[in-house]
Order: C-alpha cells, then sequence, then structure tokens
C-alpha cells in the first residue's frame, strides 16, 4: 500500500479545509462544530516538480504525469482522547494507520470560529495533542511490556527487547516521544513493531489567517520553536487563501499569488514537505508518451526501481542507464549527452539518487 499522511489537530483548526484545498475537493466536510469530519478521508495529492515541464518541453513528450503523495484527513482530538473521549479510539485507530503526521495548528485568532480550549495557544494545543498520543502509547507499550515479561522468563534471549520496551515506556512517561530513539536502535525497533504513534514522523502545519501572509505572527513564532526543539519541520500557509486558490486555473492562481506577494503554494509546499517525511524520492522518465516522475523509497537499488514501472523490468534486469536532470537541461537530447559521455551504466548494486533520468534495460 502507498505510504500516507494523516492530518490531525484540534477540533476547528483548519484540517478539514486544508485537506479539500490539497485535493481540489469538498469531500471533506469543514464546518464550526467539532467533530465534523468523523470517517477519514484519503486523497492522492499531486507532488510539484518543475522538472516535468521542462523535460516535457525537450523530448516533445503528450503527457505529464507526477508522483503523488496520499493525505488522510482524520477527526479532531480534543483532551481525554486516549481515554476514548470525543471520538477518541476511532481516532487514535485511524492515525495508527498512517506512516506520518502532519499536526495542523490554529495560529490565528477569528471569534466567528469556535476553539475548543477557549482560544489559540500553539504551545498548549501542540501539547494536548502530543500527550493524547504519547496517553495511548504507554497504555500500548505496557500491554506489550506484560507479555515481554512472561515471555523473557521462559526465554532469556527475550531480556533486551524487555529492557528496550522499559526504556520506551520510561521516555513517554518523561514526555518524550518514541521518535526520539535513533531508527535502527532496539527501542527504535520495539516502538515500530508495536506500532507507537509518537513513532511516526512528525511535521507542524502553522494555520494562519490572511493579515499574517508574508509576516507570520507571534503564533508562528511558537510553533517554530516547539518544532525546533524536536527537530521537526514546519509548514506555514493560510488554509482560507488557499481554499481559494485551488478553486481558480494555474494561470489564475499564479495571478493571485503575485498580487499576494506569495512565492510558491503553501500547499506545494506541504506536499513536498509530507513526501521527504515519508522518506520518498523521485526518479525520473521522458519520452514522446509521458514524461513521469516515480516514487520510490530513499536508497531504493536499480532494480528495485524498474520494478515500480513493471515486474518484468526488475526481473529481466540487465542496467540502468541514467543522467542527471542537470546534465539532461544542459545537452538538451540523448545523443548529445552520450557525445559528452554523460550516460552512465549502472548495474544492480546502483542505490538511485534523486532526479535521476533514467531508462532501463532489461530482458524479456
Amino acid at each position: 500500500m502507498a505510504l500516507s499522511c494523516g492530518i490531525v489537530g484540534l477540533p476547528n483548526v483548519g484540517k478539514s479545509t486544508i485537506f479539500n484545498a490539497l485535493t481540489r475537493s469538498a469531500q471533506a466536510l469543514a464546518a464550526n462544530y467539532p467533530f465534523a469530519t468523523i470517517e477519514p478521508n484519503v486523497g492522492e495529492v499531486p507532488v510539484p516538480d518543475e522538472r516535468l515541464r521542462v523535460l516535457q518541453g525537450l523530448v516533445n513528450g503528450e503527457r505529464i504525469v507526477p508522483a503523488t503523495v496520499r493525505f488522510v484527513d482524520i477527526a479532531g482530538l480534543v483532551r481525554g482522547a486516549s481515554a476514548g473521549q470525543g471520538l477518541g479510539n476511532a481516532f487514535l485507530s485511524h492515525i495508527r494507520e498512517t506512516d506520518a503526521i502532519a499536526m495542523v495548528v490554529r495560529c490565528f485568532e477569528d471569534p466567528n470560529v469556535t476553539h475548543v480550549e477557549g482560544d489559540p495557544d500553539p504551545a498548549r494545543d501542540i501539547e494536548i495533542i502530543n500527550i493524547e498520543l504519547a496517553l495511548a502509547d504507554l497504555a500500548t507499550i505496557r500491554k506489550r511490556l506484560e507479555k515481554l515479561e512472561r515471555e523473557a522468563r521462559a526465554n532469556p534471549k527475550l531480556r533486551p527487547s524487555l529492557d528496550a520496551a522499559n526504556r520506551v515506556a520510561a521516555a513517554l512517561e518523561e514526555g518524550k516521544p518514541a521518535r526520539s530513539f535513533a531508527p535502527d536502535s532496539l527501542e527504535g525497533e520495539m516502538a515500530r513493531e508495536s506500532f507507537l504513534l509518537t513513532a511516526k514522523p512528525l511535521l507542524y502545519v502553522a494555520n494562519i489567517d490572511d493579515a499574517q501572509i508574508g509576516r507570520p505572527g507571534p503564533l508562528v513564532e511558537k510553533v517554530r520553536a516547539v518544532a525546533a526543539s524536536e527537530g521537526s519541520p514546519v509548514v506555514v500557509l493560510c488554509g482560507k487563501i488557499e481554499a481559494e486558490l485551488a478553486g481558480l486555473s494555474d494561470e489564475e492562481a499564479q495571478e493571485f499569488c503575485r498580487e499576494l506577494g506569495i512565492e510558491r503554494s503553501g500547499l506545494d509546499e506541504l506536499a513536498l514537505t509530507a513526501y521527504d517525511l515519508l522518506g520518498l524520492m523521485t526518479f525520473l522518465t521522458a519520452g514522446e508518451k509521458e514524461v513521469r516522475a516515480w516514487t520510490i523509497a530513499k536508497a531504493t537499488k536499480a532494480p528495485a526501481a524498474a520494478g515500480k514501472i513493471h515486474s518484468d523490468i526488475e526481473r529481466g534486469f540487465i542496467r540502468a542507464e541514467i543522467v542527471s536532470y542537470g546534465d539532461y537541461v544542459t545537452y538538451k537530447t540523448m545523443d548529445a549527452l552520450r557525445a559528452a559521455g554523460l550516460v552512465r551504466s549502472e548495474g544492480k548494486e546502483y542505490v538511485m539518487q534523486e532526479g535521476d533520468v533514467v531508462n532501463f534495460r532489461f530482458n524479456v
């Protein structure tokens, strides 16, 4: 299954508005009351990549097929969710099914939009969600500990796993997320195997009003301070404006952005950041029928990348003919690239690099 990024946050912070703008749809109900979203909404969002249009111009490609990233709009979380308050248990199970978290934080004042805590306070709002996720994880890891303690008495080889689980539990009790452990550590492995919510990579989305475009206020700085302490990325956007942009043509949207002084859509930034957070990267193919971005996990080797196009190409893999995107733009044709000695022939152990333009050779 495709990797996905869950959009979470307190009720009425703009999650569904942002999701609808991302997917250019109205499938998620955006309303001024808690729990307008009950069942999660899922959407595939194109990853912006200007390289595709450049390559299309060079090869006269008929169409462009961008990479996509999957977003899931999840119901708002409230205090006590880990104990079943609101839509707590359902909410947490929906997060568990995603691979990363985009936490939307309200960074604007508006008396016409209810805030479940009375008024926006990013540090407090972030803490509420993180505490609920940590409490849910504590309940999960304690169940795991009970089982491991019984098993370790019968099998001493399981003692290191038991110790690791205890360290994860201790960290959660101290308010530290499970992602604070190195991914390749025994604790990191234990967190993944236990499907802990706080083990998932996280980014923050600071949702501002239009008055803050180009000059975010102090509420955004609070989000950035929390994110910096965790090493998490932050995307700042105005959900209301992004929703308006989503209803325009590309040309109209570009003109509107110029009027507002926006260099790049916040939604584009969100899609790119989520794509990277999920550990994904892109390789490119360019032909007359289509110019396409293919999604693979970082550190994928050439045969597995070929398999993304077709399993027969992976099975019959001979070599990958690779050109860097920058060289392609400079030399413009494959003949010129070959004449310059810039077409590399790579074998089965080659690790794909972001932006490789590839032609796979294979036996049928």
